[in-house]
């Protein structure tokens, strides 16, 4: 082989791929690790948009160490709020906390499904928003500097946070 595709899930997201075909003289075919590592944490993705003046929802841009500091935050956000693994993809490590009395125990739920799918347990919060829509742009690029946006979807059918119905165009 030449070359690795490593389609999708979570291999496709794990910055030692890459690596390991570097080593081994192999080419990925995908982004770079230095852009896995600069992005995978969903906190370093949140401070980056906040750098280029691009809007996110009110939350947390560090991960939070502390379950009361995340809870004050709650509190002064207003519920509902989204606990999220700061390694997280795929829905996993994810609870909305519609009150108070419910944050110590989605809190220790999102902590331990996060070591578990990721090993790493660390989480941060943001407004969660009723009924929104998810739209993603496709962005492609090449070693050669050739770059492609291959239009938007639209991905709002989920389940569990996790993308159900994936449609391009999108109807929005």
């Amino acid at each position: 082989a030449d070359a690795i595709h490593p389609g999708y899930g979570f291999l496709a997201e794990n910055a030692a791929l890459p690596r390991a075909c570097a080593e081994a003289g192999l080419t990925f075919i995908g982004p770079p690790a230095e852009a896995m590592e600069a992005l995978g944490p969903k906190t370093a993705g949140r401070q980056l948009a906040r750098r280029c003046d691009v809007p996110t929802v009110p939350g947390a841009d560090q991960p939070i160490e502390d379950p009361e500091d995340a809870r004050a935050l709650a509190q002064n956000m207003g519920y509902p709020v989204l606990l999220k693994a700061v390694a997280g993809g795929g829905g996993k490590g994810m609870r909305v906390v519609s009150r108070d009395a419910e944050f110590a125990g989605a809190w220790r739920d999102a902590s331990s499904e996060a070591g578990n799918a990721f090993g790493d347990a660390r989480l941060y919060l943001e407004k969660y928003l009723e009924k929104p829509r998810h739209i993603e742009i496709q962005i492609f690029a090449d070693a050669h500097g050739r770059v492609v946006s291959l239009g938007e979807r639209e991905c709002s059918v989920q389940r569990r946070h996790q993308k159900v119905i994936e449609e391009a165009p999108s109807p929005a």
